[in-house]
């Protein structure tokens, strides 16, 4: 559980990071958005670990939300919605042209939902 309260945490700090960055007139929203997938990424890998399912070392959200669903984990959003954040963990990061697969506010959305579900997820497994 200790594991899964820290990947938790740490989510919540991308998540405060992002939206500092967001807010931020001379950063790029490709460097924001690098903060929004990695919040996500921890978020389903919290939710991975409280339900003590292995996943590999990987930022690729597809592949995380995949493994929850095949063991019966419903998530708040589609992996479609998901995709649009992975590249942001590394290929867009080594690019500087700007790529726009989902707005800043489509990415705050998407991380708020998966931050609730998570901070839900954990609640109900302390009770």
């Amino acid at each position: 559980m200790r594991r899964q309260g820290r990947l938790l945490r740490l989510a919540m700090r991308d998540q405060a990071a992002f939206s500092a960055l967001c807010v931020a007139p001379e950063v790029d929203v490709a460097v924001a958005l690098f903060h929004a997938q990695q919040s996500a990424e921890k978020a389903l890998k919290s939710v991975l670990c409280l339900h003590h399912l292995e996943y590999r070392r990987t930022h690729d959200l597809e592949e995380l939300a995949a493994r929850l669903s095949a063991a019966g984990v419903s998530l708040p959003v589609s992996e479609d919605q998901l995709s649009c954040l992975t590249p942001h963990a590394v290929e867009f990061r080594y690019d500087d042209e700007a790529v726009h697969l989902l707005s800043a506010d489509e990415a705050e959305q998407l991380i708020g939902l998966l931050l609730a579900w998570a901070n839900q997820v954990a609640e109900t497994a302390n009770d």
